[in-house]
């Protein structure tokens, strides 16, 4: 969270999309479809969102409840910020020249 801040964003992690201003971003993959049926109500309304939800499908129900740090038990979350960590890890030692 501290490099976001170091680019003057302010992190949001109770937050599943985010808006300021003009910019909408969103933390995953299905946030990142939430996001879609929030700009369509902002476009248009509530019951096109809705109706273009029903045309998808779109009715999550995920066999566990961890899609969120908030969620996750200590053993899983502890085991996901190792894993971002040694991931970036290796995008660092990939993008510093030799």
């Amino acid at each position: 969270m501290e490099a976001l801040r170091q680019f003057g964003a302010e992190p949001k992690p109770a937050e599943r999309i985010v808006r300021s201003g003009k910019i909408w971003t969103a933390a995953g993959v299905s946030a990142g479809i939430d996001l879609a049926f929030a700009l369509v109500e902002e476009l248009t309304d509530r019951a096109t969102a809705e109706r273009i939800q029903l045309l998808v499908e779109y009715d999550p129900h995920p066999p566990q409840d961890s899609g969120h740090m908030s969620k996750a038990s200590k053993e899983v979350a502890d085991a996901a910020w190792a894993e971002m960590a040694q991931h970036s890890q290796k995008l660092a030692n990939a993008t510093t020249p030799a």
